[in-house]
């Protein structure tokens, strides 16, 4: 690479250092010249103004977090099938033979949580 390569980066670098002291000064600007009144009630934890009610580390139900990571990992799995249907006629019958693979393995996928009870929510 010679210097006019890397001249072509100077901007970016430099909107890079910007964006950092922009963050940088932000962050503590807000943190010296911010009130440092603490007291009970602003310490404590609101959520859409009703009071707090015990201890929020209650264990949770793991079924929960095992089908929202399901629905994401599935849900943009399926994201991958909008290229495809834009450029159906492009990609010809090799992009159709992929998809259909891409399809499979989701199914069997899909299948597998079936059989293991994924989605049951009875014990």
């Amino acid at each position: 690479m010679n210097n006019s390569d890397l001249a072509q980066y100077i901007p970016i670098g430099l909107m890079l250092i910007v964006a950092l002291g922009f963050v940088t000064v932000t962050i503590f600007g807000t943190h010296a010249l911010g009130p440092k009144r603490k007291t009970k009630i602003k310490l404590d934890a609101f959520e859409c103004g009703i009071e707090a009610k015990g201890n929020a580390r209650l264990p949770f139900n793991i079924k929960y977090f095992l089908v929202a990571i399901l629905f994401v990992l599935f849900d943009v799995e399926v994201i991958f099938m909008y290229p495809w249907a834009v450029n159906f006629k492009e990609l010809g019958i090799t992009g159709f033979i992929e998809m259909i693979l891409f399809i499979g393995f989701l199914l069997i996928g899909f299948f597998y949580l079936l059989k293991k009870g994924a989605l049951k929510w009875e014990e």
